[in-house]
Formats: structure tokens, C-alpha cells, sequence
């Protein structure tokens, strides 16, 4: 790292394989999913219910946080933020505060639509973000995995409601 008057310069390797911290900070938050759709299935009646609105409000927290792991690399990103960063933050947010919503008036299938086509969107975006150096090169690797886990789930509790 170099430090002048005008600025900062950074000097980084990025690997492209998955970073072992990430595998488990990827994959852990995706297990309330699949537990909250097999517990709606599983419980039904109003235990089913918790489950729906719990999973629902889980997938709008993590859909919220990814918008924000968005907007903080594109702090990072040479030349600073693109367009299509800045697009994806706003789109994974409002998709996020929309599900939020959704559940708090008690449309969950709503939310759950949200959710999913957020997930999906992080599904096919990040990949391509990370070709160009817009987002952590592992994520080419790491997010086709990862988000089909969230999006079945969320199927599988869309089709419990």
C-alpha cells in the first residue's frame, strides 16, 4: 500500500478459488431456508405459519445484506462504483424492503416472489460482476451454488402457502 497526498494506492491478489471462511459464511445462512420450508411442510397449522413468516423475514435480512456487500465492494472497485453495482445494490434493496413489507401485510407469497427473484438475480449477476472486476472472483464460483438453495426453498415454501 502506498500513501500520498493525493491519495492511496492498493496492490491486491484476489484467489479465485472460495476462501474456506466464505464456504461456511456462505453456506450456513442458506440452512435457515431449507429448515423453514421443511418446517412449514413438515409442521403446518400455526407452528407452519412461524416458520413461513421466520424464513420469509431470514430471506429479506440476508437479501438486504447483500445489497450492502454490494455497495461496500464497489468502494473498492478501481475507478471507482459502475453503474451496474450501484443498479444491482438498488435492485437487491428494494427487493429486500419489499419482501420486508410483504410479510408485515401479510402477503407472503408476495415476499416470497421477491425474495426469489432477488436470489436469482444475485444468482446470475454476481458471476458476471466478478468477470468484471466489480465483485470478489470467487463469487463466479461460490453464487451459482449458493443461491439455488434459497431460491428452491422459497419455491417449496411458496408452494406450502
Amino acid at each position: 500500500m502506498q500513501d500520498d497526498a493525493t491519495g492511496r494506492t492498493l496492490t491486491v491478489h484476489e484467489p479465485r478459488a472460495v476462501p474456506w471462511l466464505s464456504v461456511a459464511l456462505g453456506f450456513g445462512p442458506m440452512l435457515p431456508f431449507v429448515a423453514g420450508a421443511l418446517a412449514a411442510w413438515v409442521l403446518g397449522g400455526d407452528l407452519g405459519r412461524i416458520a413461513v413468516t421466520l424464513t420469509l423475514l431470514w430471506g429479506a435480512a440476508i437479501l438486504l445484506f447483500f445489497s450492502g456487500v454490494r455497495r461496500g465492494v464497489s468502494f473498492r472497485t478501481e475507478g471507482g462504483a459502475t453503474a451496474a453495482q450501484i443498479a444491482t445494490m438498488i435492485a437487491l434493496f428494494v427487493l429486500g424492503l419489499g419482501a420486508v413489507l410483504a410479510v408485515a401485510l401479510v402477503r407472503e407469497a408476495a415476499a416470497a416472489l421477491l425474495l426469489i427473484a432477488g436470489f436469482v438475480l444475485v444468482a446470475v449477476l454476481d458471476p458476471i460482476a466478478a468477470r468484471r472486476g466489480e465483485a470478489p472472483l470467487f463469487f463466479a464460483r461460490l453464487r451459482p451454488i449458493q443461491m439455488p438453495i434459497a431460491v428452491v426453498s422459497l419455491v417449496a415454501l411458496l408452494a406450502c402457502l
